[in-house]
């Protein structure tokens, strides 16, 4: 929001009459909404380690459900965060910027001065280090992309400031991969053998802290094979969903290849995209994403199974969702909590009833 220039000189103030309603001021600080009793009851069936929350924060659209005011979405992006924390169901958020270009310290120590203790962050690798192509202006590759998979670059301009700023707030840091080029989906093992040795050369991170992950847009890449080398590295695999990904069963399915019989690691979900749309399709659609269009309870049912599993078994779940998964990813968290809570009464229901 632009400020309005100094004046150079006073303005004349009116005079009010002793009957006139004293003028409203504006807070300086972004307003967090007033949570319904319902929502801070839902907050309090979910444990501690189940954190939910949304890709960004800065849509106007959001008042009423996160922000109490009007506010620009640049005012949002800058000062909004605290507003955002203060939501008893958002305990994470996806810093997504970081994708386009690296952030400083700065910038992430002032994110997390933002949020409470309890918070924990996704933060996106930049596509300088994830993405094969170097892109135009309008997203076109036009040129192999000499950075792609330099480990070094990685630790320099994502993984010690990510760590330096958001210190015990950083939660997962993910290495999302853009649809990559023909050239290399024609031969799948060897991106692996690739990522294999990227993930082997980065910077170990500290015990009990936040780990990697690695999120992929091309189907093909879900092997066997793929799914060895992120456990043989220690790095989870983040279920994306998004329209080019499988569904979320055979994605729960590489989840427990990587596991086994019980979750091993954190579950870290990014929910981008509805299935049965593009992302321009459903920005169109869903703008100013004040409420729900599209449910997806299908993709809703089986992430409240996933994440109820790994919650009872003690593993941290880490879930983001998008304004264009439904329409609103604040109101899509406040239905996945719901899901979430109800599915794990009915998992101790029914590992209560066994034990009987």
């Amino acid at each position: 929001m632009r400020e309005r220039p100094t004046p150079t000189k006073a303005a004349k103030q009116p005079q009010s009459s002793p009957d006139s309603p004293a003028p409203r001021r504006r807070a300086k600080g972004v307003l967090p909404a007033v949570p319904e009793q319902d929502v801070l009851d839902l907050a309090a069936e979910l444990p501690p380690g189940v954190r939910l929350g949304t890709s960004s924060w800065s849509f106007p659209g959001w008042r009423g459900i996160v922000y109490g005011d009007d506010y620009s979405n640049s005012r949002l992006a800058r000062d909004g965060l605290a507003a955002y924390g203060a939501h008893p169901l958002l305990r994470s958020v996806s810093i997504d910027r970081s994708f386009y270009a690296p952030l400083t310290v700065t910038d992430y120590l002032r994110y997390a001065q933002q949020v409470p203790d309890h918070f924990r962050f996704i933060v996106k690798a930049p596509a300088l280090i994830t993405d094969a192509s170097v892109r135009g202006d309008r997203g076109e590759p036009v040129s192999a992309n000499p950075c792609f998979l330099n480990a070094d670059l990685a630790a320099r301009e994502f993984v010690e400031p990510c760590l330096a700023g958001l210190g015990a707030k950083a939660g997962a840091l993910v290495f999302q991969f853009p649809p990559l080029p023909d050239q290399l989906l024609a031969d799948p093992a060897a991106f692996v053998e690739r990522l294999a040795a990227f993930l082997a050369a980065l910077p170990p991170l500290p015990v009990d802290g936040p780990c990697y992950a690695v999120e992929i847009r091309d189907g093909i890449l879900l092997t066997p094979r793929f799914v060895r080398t992120l456990r043989a590295a220690g790095v989870r695999y983040c279920v994306g969903l998004h329209a080019r990904m499988p569904d979320p069963l055979r994605q729960a399915a590489a989840l427990a290849l990587m596991d086994g019989e019980a979750p091993a690691g954190p579950l870290i979900v990014r929910w981008s995209l509805h299935s049965g749309f593009k992302y321009e399709q459903a920005k169109a659609r869903y703008e100013p994403f004040d409420k729900l269009v599209d449910e997806d309870p299908h993709t809703r049912d089986a992430l409240a199974e996933l994440a109820a599993r790994y919650a009872i078994a003690g593993q941290p779940v880490l879930i983001t969702t998008n304004n264009k998964a439904e329409g609103s990813a604040p109101l899509t968290c406040a239905k996945l909590a719901r899901a979430i809570a109800d599915e794990m009464l009915r998992m101790r229901s029914e590992s209560a009833s066994t034990a009987e």
